[in-house]
């Protein structure tokens, strides 16, 4: 059993530290085409010295390789750092929180420190800073996502699987069809216009906001659910209609099974049977439905966010892609792809748990 978990983690380790290598070097690789990129980033005014400045802190005047392994070691919780400001891998404190724990030479030694991103070009905050500001509301908004997607597909896929043939069932399909075939940008601008602007009067709702608003009176913070409710239903829509066809065909071909007639035989009542006995069987294929849309509603929460003015980290990477902020870019893709594979090592734990025979 603690292999089946070494390997799962193990494997997800290797995936991140793969995306991390991989994106380094393509960033790199554009940073150090020219000094025009840099003074994209910063603006045109920007002194030569300046310049100069931005090319030491990013390492740029070091080959690539170079580059990319002091990233990487920046990025690592355990990393070799020199107590001696005049060598490349200085432990600065202004960018790590952490302690030595032995010495491989006489001038590097071993750190476990916080993760360090870089800074903004933008405002000089560090980029997990940035992002653990951003990240909360980015959590909020998938899990809401997730959570109607999950209850509404589920409900609606048991409606479905009752009255299979029928015009409710056509209906639903249609529906579901249709839910899958649009993409969530599109859908975003669409439920903005209507909801948010056309039939304003009718629902309140905003084609914006946040989660949290401040009083213009007051200057008190305070908690605006209804904010949510226009880009979580936005965002849910696809997996809704993916999880919806997938419980009512795998509840139709479990309500065929030799022990669900044995159930009815017994005198068990339809809601009886559905609930105790054909549901447990047919969750199995939405977890893995659930868990492969909560990492990718991550990804696809740029556009929802960016439409709806939502301050996650899509809405981040889009102002960081404007603006050529590019550590707040490597920092926003990093933990994309940092809780995507995380969400499905999650899973994979949970499978083994559920099933033994899996860990097998």
């Amino acid at each position: 059993m603690f292999r089946y978990y070494a390997t799962k983690l193990g494997y997800g380790l290797l995936v991140l530290l793969g995306v991390s290598i991989l994106l380094s070097f393509v960033f790199f690789a554009f940073l150090n085409k020219d000094d025009k990129v840099i003074y994209e980033m910063t603006g045109q005014n920007t002194s030569q010295g300046e310049i100069e400045r931005i090319k030491k802190e990013l390492y740029l005047n070091q080959p690539i390789p170079i580059q990319v392994g002091i990233y990487l070691n920046d990025l690592l919780p355990l990393s070799i750092h020199s107590s001696d400001s005049s060598r490349i891998l200085f432990f600065n404190p202004n960018n790590y929180y952490g302690i030595k724990l032995f010495s491989i030479t006489h001038a590097y030694g071993i750190y476990l420190k916080t993760p360090y991103l870089r800074r903004s070009y933008q405002n000089q905050m560090k980029v997990e800073k940035l992002l653990m500001q951003t990240l909360p509301n980015t959590a909020v908004l998938a899990l809401a996502s997730m959570l109607i997607a999950a209850l509404g597909g589920i409900i609606l896929g048991i409606i479905a699987s009752l009255n299979s043939g029928n015009w409710l069932d056509k209906f639903l399909l249609f529906f579901s069809t249709l839910g899958m075939s649009f993409p969530s940008f599109f859908v975003a601008i669409l439920a903005s216009w209507l909801f948010g602007f056309v039939w304003y009067k009718f629902t309140g709702l905003s084609p914006w906001g946040n989660l949290y608003e401040i009083d213009d009176y007051s200057g008190e913070k305070h908690l605006a659910l209804k904010n949510l409710i226009l880009p979580a239903f936005t965002l849910g829509i696809r997996p809704l209609s993916v999880i919806m066809q997938l419980s009512r065909n795998n509840l139709k071909e479990v309500l065929r099974s030799d022990y669900i007639r044995t159930s009815r035989a017994k005198g068990l009542t339809a809601s009886a049977i559905i609930i105790k006995h054909a549901l447990k069987n047919t969750l199995n294929p939405v977890l893995t439905a659930v868990s492969g849309w909560l990492g990718s509603l991550l990804a696809g929460a740029v556009f929802v966010e960016y439409v709806f003015g939502w301050k996650g980290i899509g809405r981040e990477l889009v102002n960081a892609l404007q603006k050529l902020d590019y550590p707040v870019v490597m920092g926003c893709i990093l933990l994309i792809a940092s809780m995507f594979v995380l969400i499905n090592i999650l899973v994979d734990l949970i499978y083994g748990v559920l099933d033994p025979r899996i860990r097998k």
